[in-house]
């Protein structure tokens, strides 16, 4: 058991106070059973220096007059704006019941005008809803329901708003991309081809034969030597057996005029085509061991003329005649400075008739050997020829180094490098 010595220094605790007694609801006003009266509120702590807000009067409003009781005079104040007429609203006694619903949504599922069966209230009359008055007139009433319909989808929209066509109803962006692809390549193979075409039209057409001609006789002092006489001369199959040829060129005499170019019957044989100029080179071959001297007359003669004195050197074969042999050119100080007439070997005249050109070329040792018997080089190169000069491609030499400065020639005339003599 406890006594009171053990709680002698315990700490007391105050008694609970008894609660005031509550006040009495206040009597609801007169009026509208349904409204609440609110309490007032009492009003914050205003700062020091704040008026005070004057409170609220707590006195109900006054009661509205009885029935049939005369209102108090007003004062006369401005005419009030005229109102347009409002249409009318929901009944006072609304009730959310499947009759009110069914009365007003009938024209939602049967549309506006539509009949309606026999003993059901027609949709465009309305009904009064259970318990409540009557609505207004149909004049007053809305035509259309209470929610608005949802606007159609548009697909795009323009500038300004507008609706665009449908992407449907236009052709699309590719096709139209891939007709502009097809027309410009259509267009640029056709123009490709025409071009293709024209130009080997254009190549293939054979140039004037007169203004060939004309410039071949200009060749000589409009063309550098490095062209009529090439520096390296490759000659591919040119040698004996079908042996590959390389020939360099270790002299160019200055152009000079025929006189002592000659023998005096070659000189002879060439006084009625001309002399205008007279070019020679003087070539090496790869081994050092045979030299070559190719010369090229420019004459005076026209078309006729050359080509007279081409079937004059052909009929009397004056190009395989030893009295009519050219002379070498024997630049000192190069393997060819002891190539002399007694070194001769081999030999060719080339009349040309396209252009006013007398091509020759004449070969022979390096170590100046002479040869009693020298051979045209038409026939050195012939197959089955054991002579010294086609054994040695001395007539190789010769034949295709004459044949193609003679291209080079005509070339720089503008004409053809085919050539259209027969050889002397």
């Amino acid at each position: 058991m406890s006594t009171d010595a053990e709680f002698a220094d315990a700490r007391r605790i105050p008694p609970i106070p008894p609660q005031p007694p509550r006040r009495p609801a206040p009597p609801e006003p007169a009026g509208d059973p349904h409204t609440a009266v609110l309490r007032r509120v009492p009003g914050e702590p205003s700062a020091p220096g704040t008026p005070p807000v004057p409170p609220r009067p707590t006195a109900p409003p006054p009661a509205p007059p009885a029935a049939g009781a005369p209102l108090p005079p007003r004062a006369p104040g401005p005419p009030a704006p005229a109102v347009p007429p409002q249409p009318a609203a929901r009944p006072a006694a609304f009730r959310d019941t499947a009759a009110f619903h069914l009365a007003h949504s009938q024209g939602l599922w049967s549309g506006p005008g539509a009949p309606s069966r026999p003993g059901e209230p027609d949709p465009a009359t309305p009904q009064a809803a259970a318990g409540g008055e009557a609505p207004g007139p149909a004049s007053a009433r809305l035509a259309q329901p209470p929610w608005a319909p949802a606007p159609r989808p548009v697909h795009g929209g323009g500038p300004g708003g507008l609706p665009r066509r449908p992407p449907a109803s236009r052709p699309g962006a590719r096709a139209l991309a891939a007709a502009a692809c097809l027309v410009l390549g259509v267009g640029l193979i056709g123009g490709a081809a025409a071009g293709s075409w024209l130009t080997d039209e254009a190549a293939g057409a054979t140039p004037d034969a007169a203004a060939t001609f004309a410039k071949g006789r200009d060749v000589w002092h409009n063309t550098p030597v490095d062209t009529l006489f090439p520096r390296t001369v490759h000659g591919f199959g040119a040698g004996p057996g079908g042996a590959d040829r390389t020939w360099s060129r270790i002299a160019v005499a200055p152009d000079s005029g025929c006189t002592g170019a000659y023998d005096p019957k070659l000189a002879d044989a060439l006084a009625r085509a001309g002399c205008v100029r007279l070019l020679r080179a003087t070539y090496v071959d790869a081994t050092r061991s045979s030299v070559i001297t190719v010369g090229a007359q420019i004459t005076k003669a026209d078309q006729a003329g050359m080509t007279a004195l081409n079937t004059r050197f052909s009929t009397r074969s004056l190009g395989t005649r030893t009295d009519l042999m050219p002379l070498p050119y024997a630049a000192r100080d190069t393997p060819a400075e002891d190539f002399g007439r007694a070194q001769r070997a081999s030999w060719t005249v080339r009349v040309l008739t396209d252009i006013p050109v007398v091509v020759y070329a004449v070969s022979g040792f390096a170590d100046g050997r002479t040869f009693a018997a020298p051979q045209p080089a038409e026939a050195a190169t012939k197959p089955g020829a054991t002579t010294a000069p086609a054994e040695s491609g001395l007539g190789h030499d010769a034949k295709d180094l004459a044949d193609r400065i003679g291209k080079d020639f005509r070339t720089a005339a503008g004409g053809p490098r085919q050539t259209t003599e027969a050889s002397s």
